[in-house]
């Protein structure tokens, strides 16, 4: 019985042996086959690539706003000029074994691996310097097993051709490091306007930082702070190998950075773009929209981008002499369908001692003032009250039942302390309606209807109508109604888009569509259209915002930069108490524009420099060059029925034992006890 048993284990061994080496054998051919499609490694050190650029256009798809690494900015320099700074803060950051393995490092491979695992995506890579160089020389960015081995082959090849600072050297003139710098000496001259023996350790080190996602790092870019810590990173990692001192590290460390002015080549609508393509590069890649000859045609209308670049340079001009305000932002958004038309983040991309690259219409949060009011309006108008509901523009203490003020009390479940605001002009008017009182932009009123209609409810229509930022409703109490929550200027101008479609809210797009380089469909824009609120509400707030006798007391002087002839137009401006922030927002059915105007830094402007002064002149200019360029329009009109039937509405929701109250409907009780009509 044994014999038999050690012959069957025989015949498995056998047969599992044979598998085993017929396995080898197929693994063997398929690599042979896979080494013949490779180059020479000889060719390494006179290999070019020839990498398609992508192009973004504006809406008509035939002008040229910006092209993404239309060429490689590359020069050659030799190991021995390269300072050692760069080449031991690469191989800290890079590959630590760099000059111990065989052109691949298993412990970094497995390394990457476990963290992956564990954090259920691509979190670190394994790829030595040789790979990256292998990779970046003759093969593409796709993720496949097949060019993973290509890419091990090559670098074995690579490592058996040259010598480790042969490579180190290949590396370091090829490796991209975003603004189509290509090579140490290219980066150090673009971003520190100096030749790459002459870098300090702190400038070594962040220039080592750049490879990883060149784009998201950029120091022109969005992500300073980010890129500061990734610098802190690579010091660290130096110090830890012994590359540095202790004292060099903290050095560095705390080094300040003064980078090279920005000079990316011919540009149009600079903010947009820059948008555009941190959108491309969160989707696609950095390698994809380097080398992938994308035709990207975006929602610009670049005839309305030159005007608002124009009236935005102009305003911000004027106001910086005179109320020492030196921005200002604007947007302009098809409420039809959420298309962005054209978008100026600040006054001059360019200008670097303001922060003008900054994106304030995307990046800023800033207080909207009581361009905030006609949510907590539209919030009462749901909850059952009406334009002509009458409320008291009187002395008020908010927080009446405490005597000791200012101690803490509650509101709706939001802690609040002793608060009586005052109007814009100091003066009380007594009884008014909610359509004046909004028109006027009255505080007191305002408060008093946000009080009414509950914050909660206030905050969750204004989420629905597109505002992003108010995710906490626990830090805002009754001031939200007058600005005292921050917005986006593009997520604000998006939400009052929402009222000029009847409550249909329209997602916001940057991109009608993208083609590859055979101009095959790979992305096009879809619009997702959802009722947010029933119409009959924003028809509301349309018919009081775009009432010009309502508006015309508190405007006064500036009365005639709200109206323009034969077209239907909604407005409201804000500014904030301490004047940082001026706001106009204004729409019509085709067109909804918003223009923010104060300082990138937020100090406040010169005092009483509000949106009247600062904002609406700027508004106005867009609004008077572009609003003749669409059709003709008006809002929907609420009709009788509808109007009649939410008076009916209101005075089945709020009524008492004895009958509805007058003041719902346009009355009130005088000081002789008899009931007065508001108009």
């Amino acid at each position: 019985m044994a014999k038999k048993g050690n012959k069957k284990w025989l015949k498995i061994s056998i047969v599992m042996l044979l598998i085993l080496l017929g396995f080898i054998v197929f693994a063997l051919s398929e690599l042979a086959k896979i080494a013949k499609e490779l180059p020479d490694p000889k060719q390494l050190l006179d290999s070019h690539q020839i990498k398609q650029s992508s192009k973004i256009y504006d809406r008509t798809g035939e002008i040229l706003l910006y092209e993404i690494y239309n060429e490689e900015k590359r020069t050659i320099v030799s190991f021995e000029e390269m300072p050692d700074y760069i080449k031991k803060a690469t191989i800290s950051i890079e590959d630590k074994n760099f000059y111990n393995h065989i052109a691949f490092d298993w412990r970094a491979i497995l390394r990457a691996f476990k963290t992956n695992i564990l954090e259920g995506r691509v979190a670190q890579g394994g790829s030595t310097i040789t790979q990256q160089l292998a990779k970046n020389t003759f093969l593409t960015p796709e993720r496949t097993i097949k060019r993973k081995i290509k890419e091990l082959i090559l670098s074995y090849w690579i490592e058996k051709k040259y010598s480790k600072d042969e490579i180190l050297a290949l590396y370091l003139n090829t490796i991209p490091y975003g603004s189509n710098a290509y090579g140490v000496e290219s980066a150090s001259q673009i971003y520190f306007n100096k030749p790459a023996k002459e870098l300090s350790l702190a400038e070594a080190a962040l220039i080592a930082s750049l490879p990883q996602a060149p784009t998201y790092y950029s120091p022109w870019g969005f992500h300073i702070d980010e890129l500061i810590q990734r610098k802190n990173y690579v010091l660290k990692q130096m110090f830890e190998m012994g590359f540095i001192d202790n004292e060099e590290f903290e050095r560095a460390k705390n080094s300040a950075f003064s980078f090279a002015d920005q000079n990316i080549g011919s540009i149009k609508a600079p903010h947009f773009v820059m948008m555009v393509r941190e959108y491309l590069v969160n989707k696609y890649g950095e390698d994809f929209i380097k080398k992938g000859g994308l035709k990207i045609t975006t929602t610009l209308d670049y005839n309305l981008q030159q005007i608002a670049e124009r009236v935005v340079g102009e305003g911000a001009k004027r106001n910086e002499e005179l109320y020492k305000g030196k921005n200002a932002s604007l947007v302009a958004q098809n409420p039809k369908n959420g298309e962005i038309l054209a978008l100026v983040g600040s006054r001059d991309y360019f200008d670097k001692k303001n922060e003008g690259n900054f994106n304030v219409a995307v990046q800023g949060l800033r207080q909207p003032g009581s361009a905030f009011k006609p949510f907590a309006y539209i919030a009462a108008f749901k909850k059952g009250f009406s334009p002509d509901t009458v409320i008291f523009d009187l002395p008020t203490e908010f927080a009446a039942n405490n005597p000791q003020c200012p101690l803490i009390v509650n509101f709706n479940n939001h802690q609040i302390e002793c608060y009586h605001p005052e109007n814009y002009d100091k003066i009380f008017r007594g009884p008014v309606n909610l359509r004046n009182s909004l028109a006027q932009s009255l505080n007191i009123p305002a408060v008093k209807t946000l009080y009414l209609a509950g914050i909660d409810n206030v905050i969750k229509i204004a989420r629905d109508f597109g505002i992003s930022t108010l995710t906490d409703s626990s830090r805002y109490g009754l001031s939200l109604v007058l600005g005292g929550g921050e917005v986006k200027l593009i997520d604000i101008v998006g939400a009052y888009s929402v009222f000029s479609q009847d409550g249909i809210k329209h997602n916001q797009k940057i991109i009608v569509k993208i083609e590859n380089n055979q101009r095959e469909l790979i992305e096009s824009s879809t619009d997702y259209a959802v009722q947010v609120i029933e119409p009959q509400y924003a028809q509301m707030i349309n018919d009081i915002l775009s009432d010009e006798e309502a508006r015309k007391p508190l405007y006064s002087g500036s009365f005639g930069l709200t109206v323009f002839q034969d077209k239907q137009v909604a407005m409201k401006t804000g500014t904030t108490d301490d004047y940082r922030d001026a706001w106009t927002i204004g729409y019509s059915p085709n067109l909804a524009v918003g223009v923010w105007a104060g300082n990138n830094r937020q100090e406040p402007m010169q005092k009483n420099a509000g949106s009247i002064l600062a904002a609406l002149p700027i508004w106005n200019a867009f609004m008077k060059e572009t609003l003749n360029k669409f059709p003709n329009e008006t809002f929907t009109k609420l009709s009788t029925e509808t109007n009649n039937e939410e008076k009916n509405s209101t005075s089945t929701i709020i009524a008492t034992s004895g009958g509805e109250k007058p003041m719902l409907n346009g009355n009130y009780f005088g000081p002789d006890g008899i009931i007065h009509n508001i108009l």
